[in-house]
Order: structure tokens, then sequence, then C-alpha cells
């Protein structure tokens, strides 16, 4: 990965008036100050710290690697969401689920069952996740987290006929759970270009289709648009004539999976506008790598995405 700071020379537009560079290093500087509190100096309690978020109409989520170079902590990192607005905290695990709720926010996505590798195509590992599926949709409800992700896995010889048929047995099963504790299975679609040779959910007709067949308002896809934009484009159309069967979405820059700047191709002020229109209720996590400062690439992030 390439470390180095960029300089951003340029403007970006962003609620109908700029964000300049300067405009973003005096938020970062503010929210940086923002934290300095849980070390027992002043900031965040005094009010100090620029909310970012202004809209809120999407809900954004963050996931670990956004703000994992700034070495603040999981306390510290979760304090910073929050006065940012940002609501959640994404693949969050079990331990840090404490943390997470003491600062108000959610666990966007927690763990389910299966993994890239050894997905529910697997049905050999069908007793093992059906047991995964049963201990993890009861915790994430008693803590009232909304979603679990389960991975279709690697194809691995297997067709992608014999493979839905495989995750469709399973879900079917596992969906039971699911609707009795109000939370929702999410299979995430990857693309098998780049970063997933072989993974099985790499394209959003195999994934839609696999939601109509287990037909349960509890089993839904995690549409990333990076790895959309990289397998199959057209992602507004897609989204916009496919929402019933999306219940989270990821984001990152294309490509390189890094900021959502002006070094990437996917218009994500568009694409978020388009995800408003729908309706959508759910969360949206940021899961890119940033390149330079990630406070000032969250910053980034959140405001592209405030729409």
């Amino acid at each position: 990965m390439n470390h180095h700071q960029k300089d951003l020379n340029h403007h970006e537009s962003v609620e109908g008036r700029v964000l300049s560079r300067r405009d973003m290093l005096s938020m970062t500087a503010a929210l940086v100050g923002g934290t300095a509190v849980l070390s027992g100096l002043p900031g965040m309690a005094q009010g100090q710290t620029q909310r970012v978020v202004k809209k809120g109409r999407i809900k954004q989520s963050i996931c670990g690697g956004c703000l994992g170079k700034a070495r603040l902590g999981k306390d510290r990192e979760a304090a910073l969401a929050a006065e940012m607005g940002i609501v959640g905290m994404d693949l969050v695990g079990r331990n840090d689920w404490d943390t997470v709720k003491k600062h108000g926010l959610v666990a966007t996505m927690v763990a389910g069952a299966g993994s890239i590798r050894k997905g529910l195509n697997d049905k050999s590992m069908h007793a093992q996740f059906l047991e995964d599926f049963k201990t993890n949709i009861k915790a994430a409800a008693e803590y009232k987290w909304p979603n679990v992700i389960t991975m279709a896995g690697d194809r691995q010889g297997i067709s992608d006929e014999e493979g839905m048929d495989n995750c469709a047995v399973i879900l079917k099963e596992a969906v039971k759970i699911a609707e009795d504790h109000d939370v929702t299975i999410c299979m995430e679609l990857l693309n098998s270009y780049v970063n997933h040779p072989g993974y099985m959910c790499d394209k959003s007709a195999w994934g839609f289709e696999l939601c109509k067949r287990v037909d349960s308002p509890r089993f839904k896809l995690l549409y990333d648009i990076y790895h959309m934009q990289i397998m199959e484009g057209n992602l507004i159309a897609t989204i916009k004539k496919n929402i019933k069967y999306i219940g989270h979405f990821h984001t990152a820059g294309v490509p390189g999976r890094h900021e959502l700047d002006e070094n990437q191709e996917i218009n994500y002020p568009a694409v978020m506008q388009a995800i408003v229109e729908t309706g959508y209720t759910g969360y949206v996590a940021h899961e890119y790598s940033p390149q330079r400062d990630p406070i000032e690439s969250l910053i980034q992030a959140v405001t592209t995405c405030d729409v």
C-alpha cells in the first residue's frame, strides 16, 4: 500500500458549497482535538468538535480500517465517529460491542456464518454454519444489532447453479432463526477479478436470484459498491431496480479501495442520492483503506455521502 501523503490543491463541491483543503484540515484539527478529552484534555466535552454530518439522509457507518492508521483505539474511534454524526461501526468484533453501545452507536454488521473461502455453498459445512447462525443471530438480537454477515464461499469446482441450491437450502433454515429475532442475514457481493478470485457471489444477478429463492425479508445482500463497480458497473440502475433485496452497503474508491476522492471513478454523491430516492433506511458503511491522514479522509468520505 502507498502510505505517502497526497497533496490536495483542488476544491470539492459539497452541499452546494466549496470544501477546500483548508476547511478540511480545520475540521480535522477540531476533531482530533475533540478526542483529547478521552485522555483528560479539553475538547469534546466543551463542544469544540465540529459535526460533519449535516443532512443525515444516509445513515453512515465505518469499518475498522478507516481509522486504523490513526491508532486511536476503539473507544476513541467510537467517540470520534459519534461526534462526527456517524451512527455506526461495521464488522465489529464481540469484544467491542459494549464500547460501541456506550457511545450511542450501532454495530451495523456483525458475524453470522461462513467465510469468503468456506461459505454457504459448501454443504459439508451446513451443520456447523447453522449452529453459528443460531449463536450469532441470538447475540446480535440481544444487543439490538440489525445485521449479521454471511458469505457464499469459493466455487472450488461447484457450479453457480449447484452453489445457489446449496446456499438456498441452509438459508431457508437460517432465516427462520433470523425472523424470530428481527435480525437480517446479509450475503456480501465481492469481486472475483481483483480481490477474491473464485468467489461465487460475485454478480448481483446471482445474489438477487438467491434472495428470490429464499423469499424472506430477513435475507438480503450486502451490496459492496466498490466490488460491483469492478464486476459490472451500472450501479444506480441496479440499486434502484433491486433495492428490496439490498440490506446494507459498503463503499470504497475504484481502483485501489482507497478514499472516495477525485482519484477514483465512482460518482458517490450520485450513487448516494439514488439510494436516498429509493427510500432505503438501512446503513452505508465505509470500508476503504486511507492513503493520507485517516481523519481527513473520513471527513471527505462522510461529507461526500451526506447528500
